[in-house]
């Protein structure tokens, strides 16, 4: 199956319309290695000569987390919103608190707690997010 194929399927059964600038979203998001902000998606769909309005991305980009297809990241202290493709894997990050560098966690340190809340309090843990936050060196170097 094709990328664009796989893109109309994701769409399809999260019950969204497919439409060209919806699939250009999905797949800079999924070659993404970081999360990205809908600006910096719409910088990269101008790059690709996709005409969108950024308001339209930020539109597409919040209806696209409400439905699953992508995971929507909150950092504290930013008012910008971050996403990423959903893929089977959920990743971790260190976030820079100052230049909102982010840096993904290898492995997930949460697995194993996971499974011992769960017998302890009978709950079907459906997922977690873990994000650390603190300076990176180039930062910190100025503080």
């Amino acid at each position: 199956m094709d990328e664009v194929k796989d893109m109309d399927e994701l769409l399809r059964s999260s019950g969204l319309k497919i439409t060209n600038q919806r699939r250009a979203i999905l797949s800079i998001l999924e070659q993404n290695e970081l999360p990205a902000s809908a600006d910096e998606v719409y910088n990269a769909l101008r790059e690709r000569h996709i005409s969108v309005n950024l308001s339209t991305v930020y539109r597409t980009m919040e209806r696209m987390s409400e439905c699953g297809l992508i995971k929507k990241l909150k950092i504290i202290n930013e008012e910008k919103s971050y996403y990423e493709f959903f893929k089977v894997m959920h990743r971790h990050f260190l976030i820079c608190l100052n230049c909102k560098k982010m840096i993904p966690i290898q492995g997930c340190p949460l697995k194993g707690y996971e499974k011992a809340l769960e017998e302890k309090t009978d709950y079907k843990i459906a997922g977690h997010r873990l994000d650390i936050y603190g300076y990176c060196p180039e930062c910190n170097s100025d503080i």
